[in-house]
Order: structure tokens, then sequence, then C-alpha cells
């Protein structure tokens, strides 16, 4: 009897590491922790002009290089899709989060990840999106996305993450 329930305990443990990694893989491409749910807006559950909506049919962050805040090529098209979207629901007031990796001090992480979510507010800007709809913050390295220290778990914390409001 316990010899079935240490197995199925175990078993349990495995499926949730599973989904960890799974999410961890969706914040590499943009996609969001909720990844998951992709396609979600198109007949799913996910309410149209919603963050569920946002991160399964656009992305909800874009990813920098260390120690830079200039929105990097390859995440150009992550920010004109959330351009496009914001445009397609006016009435959205969105929130764009800066972040930083856990290296360096509060204070300049801090003011690394405002730069990050300026840059990626004057994106949205410059693609249409009236500014009035858009506020920054930064939380530098205080809530970061994947925890331990290496380069993987860095790469994913670099970021400026649109959350609707």
């Amino acid at each position: 009897m316990k010899t079935k329930l240490l197995g199925a305990l175990a078993a349990l443990a495995l499926l949730g590491a599973c989904s960890s990694n799974d999410d961890q893989a969706g914040a590499a491409t943009g996609a969001g922790a909720s990844a998951g749910g992709a396609g979600m807006g198109m007949g799913g559950s996910a309410r149209p002009g919603s963050q569920e909506d946002l991160v399964a049919n656009v992305g909800d962050r874009v990813f920098f290089d260390t120690d830079q805040s200039t929105v990097r090529g390859d995440q150009r098209e992550i920010l004109g899709r959330q351009a496009a979207w914001l445009n397609q629901y006016p009435q959205v007031q969105a929130t764009i989060e800066g972040h930083a990796d856990e290296r360096g001090t509060r204070e300049y992480n801090l003011a690394l990840g405002q730069r990050r979510a300026n840059s990626a507010r004057d994106a949205l800007v410059a693609s249409g999106v009236n500014s009035s709809r858009l506020n920054v913050i930064s939380y530098g390295k205080d809530r970061p996305a994947a925890l331990g220290s290496d380069e993987q778990s860095w790469a994913q914390n670099r970021r400026a993450v649109t959350v609707v409001q």
C-alpha cells in the first residue's frame, strides 16, 4: 500500500516538473507563462482583449541582451504583434513591466528594467498605440521568471512584459 502511494506521488512530481519546463520554453519564445493555452482566443475560453488572449495569441514578453535595453531585432516582431493587438482593443490599458537578471545591484537593475520597459513602450507607440494607454514600471531583479544562477535563467529574466490592466 505504501509503495503504491509513494509511486503515485513520484509520478505526480515528475508530471509537475515536466509542466514547469514547458512554461520556461514558452517564456523563451515570448509566449509567456501561460503558453500552454495557445489558441485559446480562437474559439477557446480566453476572453478577447484579456491577458490570456494576449499571451495565447500574441505573446506578452520580449527579451533583451545582457546589460542592454535596446529591443533586439528578433523581438521586434512580437512588439509589432502586441501593437496590432492593442490597436484591435482600444479600450485596453496596459502596463509594461521591465525586469533584469539577478546580477548587479538593486539600483542598477531597477534603472535597467525601467529602460527596458521604456524601450518596449516606445516601440508600441511607434507602431500606433496611444501612449496614454501605456504605463511602465520596473521590478529590476525582484520578480524573476526563472530561478537559477545560469545563463538560461538570466536570459528569461532579462525581459519586458506587457500586462493588460
